[in-house]
């Protein structure tokens, strides 16, 4: 199935309906293309969907109503086919729902939209999580967009540094070489909203912040007028990663977050995680203002 494209006078941009991930983030105005290419030798990916989990589970298991299912790192919605539907020009919705295949991992029934809309500059990414079933369902969804850095050829990936729009004082939870998150956080930021980039922030996994009090991370550089600003208002959980040496940074809204290290597998006790009733739907946007 071909790639869906939406475009208005600023923006063109495309998605896929595997995983409902997108493809292209291009400004005509600025000219540039603001997504990570996904270039096999760094990390294949774009910017893959989360669900129903985030990160990895301890043993790659959980137990729900004593029984243990297996879900592997950040779930499987990244791994199927959405069936896609174009609203208009500006807008596009991507559904996927629960099956036997799924139900044998993550017995609950579902129906799992991510709608993309385009507004001047601005891009929207919605979930819509619906409980299908009689029982309250448990879930993580988040976001994992990749973005190029450096975005301009005339610079290199030092040059551009995270803007974030509160001043934070938070730790960062290192995660073990299982990706698991360990206990307790380490000492990070120091009354401080810039993060200068340097390749070696991730040569030890992903950072995953907790306590962020920012609704909004800008990629910027002193040397050029272009960047981006991702919005996640009510994502409590936040993560920035990119593969090593690699050309790009992700900005990762999340509700939900990876097992501790000294997790027991129980799912409805697991940190982090979204409990919705019967009958009831979840809605969560994060924004990308590409200028």
């Amino acid at each position: 199935m071909a790639n869906i494209i939406l475009e208005n006078e600023t923006l063109k941009i495309s998605i896929t309906n595997k995983g409902a991930a997108l493809q292209s983030l291009y400004n005509k105005v600025t000219e540039l293309e603001y997504l990570w290419n996904g270039n096999k030798d760094f990390w294949a990916k774009q910017s893959p969907v989360l669900f129903p989990i985030i990160g990895g589970l301890k043993n790659n298991e959980y137990e729900y109503e004593n029984r243990i299912y297996s879900l592997n790192r950040h779930g499987f919605a990244r791994d199927n086919d959405f069936i896609a539907v174009q609203i208009n020009d500006t807008k596009a919705v991507f559904t996927f729902g629960s099956n036997e295949k799924t139900e044998i991992c993550y017995p609950f029934k579902f129906i799992f939209s991510v709608e993309y809309s385009i507004e001047n500059d601005t891009v929207f990414c919605k979930y819509n999580i619906e409980n299908k079933g009689q029982n309250v369902m448990y879930f993580s969804v988040g976001g994992h967009p990749a973005f190029n850095v450096p975005l301009t050829e005339n610079t290199n990936f030092e040059d551009w540094f995270l803007h974030f729009n509160e001043i934070e004082n938070c730790g960062v939870y290192p995660l073990t070489k299982d990706g698991l998150i360990k206990e307790n956080s380490t000492a990070f930021f120091d009354s401080n909203n810039i993060l200068p980039l340097k390749k070696s922030l991730f040569y030890e996994d992903a950072l995953v912040f907790k306590e962020l009090k920012s609704t909004k991370i800008s990629i910027k550089s002193s040397k050029v007028t272009n960047g981006l600003t991702m919005q996640f208002n009510n994502f409590p959980y936040f993560g920035i990663w990119s593969a090593k040496d690699a050309d790009f940074v992700c900005l990762e809204p999340w509700c939900g977050v990876a097992d501790t290290e000294d997790s027991n597998g129980n799912f409805i006790n697991k940190q982090g995680i979204v409990k919705l009733d019967a009958n009831n739907t979840f809605v969560n946007t994060w924004t990308i203002k590409l200028w």
